[in-house]
């Protein structure tokens, strides 16, 4: 089945990074279109960043210049590279394909963002 093994999330300050590291697997993961995804309390879930089979790339307006989406296609891995993260970047970040499988959400990884 369908599944994905988000890692790489803590508490950093404000200004810090993050590199955001998610295993997929049940699927043929090089023909699919991936995206991280982040969910906030009370916040309904966005797509920040999504990469195609060939590599372009698409981000929110929100994180533009300051997050990078990357694939590994040999080891069915998307990172989530995050920098100059700020607080109302907190939340529980998770991978899956663009668009979303259903019932294939991994835990997620939370990212804390504060002083």
């Amino acid at each position: 089945q369908v599944q994905f093994v988000e890692s790489g999330g803590g508490s950093v300050q404000p200004g810090g990074s993050l590199r955001l590291s998610c295993v997929a697997s049940g699927f043929a993961f090089t023909n699919y279109v991936l995206g991280w995804y982040r969910q906030a309390p009370g916040k309904q879930r966005e797509l920040v960043a999504s990469i195609s089979t060939f590599g372009n790339t698409k981000d929110a307006d929100s994180v533009k210049g300051r997050f990078t989406i990357s694939r590994d296609n040999t080891i069915n891995t998307v990172y989530l590279q995050m920098n100059s993260l700020k607080p109302e970047d907190a939340a529980v970040y998770h991978c899956n394909r663009v668009p979303p499988t259903t019932g294939s959400w991994g835990q997620g990884t939370q990212v804390t963002v504060s002083s």
